[in-house]
């Protein structure tokens, strides 16, 4: 077995919770003119308002990433909790159980990226007060959905490839100047 991915499975049902979590987060953006709900709706559209959301899912994928500890383990909760709700729905509402349609790896974290993500998780933590609740609630959907969908094949397997290495090559980056003076 390959030690530098971490390895998990996702069911039909927790990968509609996932995509059901992407298209109400768009659809709310969508609705509301890319401006929280007080804005009066409609009009341009703002992208910037789904950075929490995108944020998120770049964190729930990096929660993924993780072999273990807290994040590993909360992603873990995370994926089983999704893959349960949406198995409860599908066999309540039609009857069919749900399957396994990935068992994906995705890309593992290297002491470099794990820097990276620990600054990141005491950054987060103690601005925890200064983010409004709008925020939060984005953020919050996009580490749900990350840690549904990042595991999965296609487009965001693509976002699992690009982010987890980038963070392991960002902290390689980071220690190298700050540590030893150079760029590597």
């Amino acid at each position: 077995m390959n030690t530098s991915f971490t390895s998990t499975a996702l069911t039909g049902a927790g990968l509609a919770i996932g995509l059901a979590l992407l298209v109400v987060e768009h659809a709310r953006w969508w609705k509301t003119g890319g401006g929280t709900a007080a804005a009066g709706g409609g009009g341009s559209r703002d992208p910037k308002a789904l950075v929490p959301f995108w944020s998120g899912i770049a964190f729930g994928t990096l929660m993924v990433a993780c072999p273990a500890g807290l994040l590993g383990t909360a992603a873990g909760a995370l994926r089983w909790g999704g893959n349960s709700l949406g198995d409860f729905v599908m066999s309540t509402m039609t009857g069919q159980r749900s399957t396994v349609v990935g068992s994906a790896s995705a890309p593992q974290l290297d002491a470099n990226g794990a820097l990276i993500v620990t600054a990141l998780v005491i950054v987060l933590f103690l601005m925890r007060k200064q983010f409004a609740k709008i925020i939060k609630r984005g953020f919050k959907s996009g580490v749900w959905t990350g840690t549904l969908l990042a595991i999965g094949t296609g487009t965001f397997a693509l976002i699992g490839n690009l982010v987890v290495p980038n963070v392991n090559s960002l902290g390689a980056q980071l220690l190298g100047k700050v540590v030893h003076g150079t760029f590597l």
